[in-house]
């Protein structure tokens, strides 16, 4: 009789952590998500509709459609230049910079609204010289794109940069030498390449764009109807005791979440088979 593997569990080791995880996902998951569509629906059909079509909520949507608009593919071209950097050159401060891309990550979404606030406010650092030329940053749609973009410049940059360092330089070596310039180079080898890691990023970052509360409810002013998210919003409804109402926006952001999901899970199987080719096709070099 063979002895097991090493990395072969016993059985009960391998249903309990399995159990274990399938109840911490219906627990935490599962069951919240559904509970949401129970309160949205719980007045009826017409309750829900009337909650989705309210002049408030459609406002609420469109601000958050259109801020969603302008910071993906901000961050987006943030991302690219970023793993561009990082990846294909050596320079002082390199180590610098990659640790600032992840500053968001570290800092608390209410610190980001307040460090906004302390920059662009009234009595803020430029506040002075925006309220004499006539311009509002600050509880104002400008402030939320701000917020926004800062919350989640580092989602598409952290999805490109592990697989262009993965990647390596031998394509792109190959082309410089066949005579393609620097922007060949990047639109025709290293761009087609990244396709589908760059679109996993754009999915995860506009997914937060959406759902962020934190770093907006700070700068917005939930001024209803003008300044308000779909998260802020919800915020809003619920604590004016409004809770089908509130349930039935937040069940817009749930459905994105699930199509998020679902986009995500392909662009990562396209990802992991983009860089498993890549590095199939580097060891029939080698």
């Amino acid at each position: 009789m063979s002895a097991p593997r090493v990395t072969e569990d016993a059985r009960w080791v391998r249903w309990t952590l399995t159990g274990t995880t399938l109840a911490f996902l219906a627990l935490f998951v599962l069951l919240p998500t559904a509970a949401v569509f129970h309160e949205a629906l719980s007045q009826g059909w017409r309750v829900f509709a009337l909650a989705l079509v309210d002049p408030d909520a459609l406002s609420a949507v469109k601000l958050t459609l259109l801020t969603a608009a302008i910071a993906v593919p901000l961050n987006t071209a943030f991302g690219l230049a970023a793993a561009w950097c990082v990846t294909r050159f050596r320079f002082p401060g390199r180590n610098v910079l990659v640790t600032l891309i992840d500053l968001p990550f570290g800092v608390s979404p209410v610190i980001s609204g307040m460090m906004i606030v302390l920059l662009f406010g009234t009595k803020g650092l430029l506040g002075p010289w925006l309220a004499a030329h006539g311009l509002r940053v600050v509880f104002a749609v400008p402030g939320i794109v701000i917020a926004t973009v800062f919350v989640t410049f580092p989602f598409v940059a952290r999805e490109i940069i592990p697989f262009l360092e993965a990647q390596g330089t031998e394509e792109e070596e190959a082309a410089h030498v066949l005579g393609a310039s620097g922007w060949q180079l990047f639109l025709r080898v290293t761009l087609p390449n990244a396709k589908w890691p760059i679109l996993y990023g754009v999915i995860l970052c506009n997914a937060r764009a959406m759902g962020e509360f934190g770093a907006v409810s700070v700068v917005s002013g939930h001024v209803r109807g003008v300044t308000n998210t779909i998260p802020l919003h919800v915020e809003i409804l619920h604590g004016e005791y409004q809770f089908a109402a509130a349930f039935a926006v937040a069940s817009l952001l749930v459905l994105l979440a699930g199509v998020t999901l679902v986009v995500k899970r392909a662009a990562e199987w396209k990802t992991h088979a983009a860089l498993s080719a890549t590095r199939a096709a580097m060891r029939e070099q080698r």
